[in-house]
């Protein structure tokens, strides 16, 4: 099938896109951003607040061992994570639903620049401090009668379309 060993991966090119997590409680949820994340060679993982950090084995579940592969680092408040990767030179997005947000259909991106997503806990999304030291929002247009997606749903969705967007 053609897929990499693990050594291969981790010296391969990465997608200039770091995933923050912000207090994800589901450990099958973080496993499977881990496993989305190795399927399009993310550059590492932001794990904040309360998301648990590997391993363990109910990550492993739905991870696959993608928590072997992707690169990780647990930083305890979202904010410093946020602010520590806009003085590295990422544009940071939070994947939330709020004024002035951009539809994920209408996005452009730089293939220049290095870019984070940060994806917030399953009941209360990306905190509010969060979002206001963001460089934006990214929405994903809904047109059902729900509005809110599983964060592991999003990150696929998110990961899917920025993948598109700069490889």
């Amino acid at each position: 099938m053609n897929r990499m060993s693990v050594e291969e991966f981790k010296e391969s090119t990465k997608l200039p896109l770091i995933v923050v997590l912000d207090n994800v409680r589901s450990l099958h949820n973080i496993g499977s951003v881990f496993r989305t994340s190795d399927a399009f060679r993310i550059e590492c993982i932001y794990l904040c607040g309360i998301t648990a950090t590997p391993p363990h084995p109910e990550m492993h579940k739905t991870a696959l061992g993608a928590e072997f592969t992707v690169a990780w680092k647990h930083v305890d408040n979202t904010i410093e994570a946020v602010e520590n990767l806009k003085k590295e030179g990422y544009l940071v997005y939070s994947v939330e639903q709020c004024e002035g947000s951009t539809l994920l259909d209408k996005l452009t991106l730089d293939k220049n620049k290095k870019y984070a997503v940060v994806l917030g806990n399953e009941v209360k999304g990306v905190q509010q401090e969060v979002i206001d030291h963001s460089d934006g929002c990214i929405e994903i247009p809904q047109y059902g009668t729900k509005h809110s997606l599983n964060v592991s749903v999003t990150a696929g969705i998110i990961i899917w379309d920025l993948f598109k967007k700069l490889a």
